[in-house]
């Protein structure tokens, strides 16, 4: 019971919602993945949204449109950082940071480690410099969880036109330059392993589905007990 002159907060914080990023060099599966893991969520009672990098806002998908179409004009790798920056923040602004703040679990097709490898290790731009950019660009904002999904470049690009998906600028890149992709995206990983999960990408689509499952529920029961404790304290 409360005493006089004692006041009673009747306001509880909400809890915050989840960040997932989904990461992988063309072709890994990724895309396939987030599909299946945002059904299998939602049968577990969650509230979740998907979205993708570059894109999430018609604002921030007329920056990817810009970035994946081919032109006679050579896009200046500076150029492709700063479109992707702005197409993030709009999206973190407009999408991400609202949804967390519902305590929605938020997949996302791709966020700040794509752009680390690509316009990083692939583009050779300074991975010093991306960092600082991204944490303007986010504000501050990273991923709770991020699953990479590894694969030898040639069968992720085989796969791409094996599936006779429209080929766009980055698939027609060369070797070399997804090779160093894929390598940045494993140096990230080995640098942040608590929140970076590696996972095989050929391995068939059932088995994969399977593990993300496992991975994703192991760490949204972490983070409730988490937040429970927090909150009790």
């Amino acid at each position: 019971m409360r005493r006089d002159g004692e006041s009673v907060n009747l306001t509880r914080e909400r809890p915050r919602g989840v960040l997932i990023t989904l990461e992988g060099v063309e072709g890994s599966g990724k895309t396939t993945q987030i599909r299946r893991l945002a059904r299998l969520l939602r049968e577990d009672g969650h509230r979740v949204l998907e979205t993708r990098e570059p894109g999430g806002t018609p604002l921030a998908e007329a920056i990817r449109r810009t970035l994946l179409r081919s032109t006679h004009e050579r896009m200046d790798p500076r150029c492709e950082a700063l479109l992707i920056l702005a197409a993030r923040s709009q999206h973190i602004a407009r999408v991400i940071k609202p949804a967390l703040d519902r305590g929605i679990v938020v997949l996302c097709d791709r966020f700040v480690d794509s752009t680390l490898a690509y316009q990083g290790y692939g583009r050779g731009l300074d991975v010093g410099v991306l960092r600082r950019l991204n944490r303007f660009a986010t504000g501050g904002l990273e991923p709770d969880l991020s699953l990479l999904f590894d694969l030898p470049v040639g069968a992720g690009l085989t796969r791409r036109q094996r599936n006779k998906l429209e080929q766009n600028r980055l698939d027609r890149e060369s070797r070399r330059f997804h090779n160093a992709v894929r390598r940045g995206f494993l140096e990230l990983a080995a640098r942040e392993p608590s929140r970076i999960v590696v996972l095989d990408g050929t391995k068939p689509a059932d088995t994969l589905a399977e593990e993300v499952a496992a991975i994703v529920r192991r760490f949204l029961r972490r983070s409730v007990r988490r937040t429970g404790a927090q909150s009790a304290s």
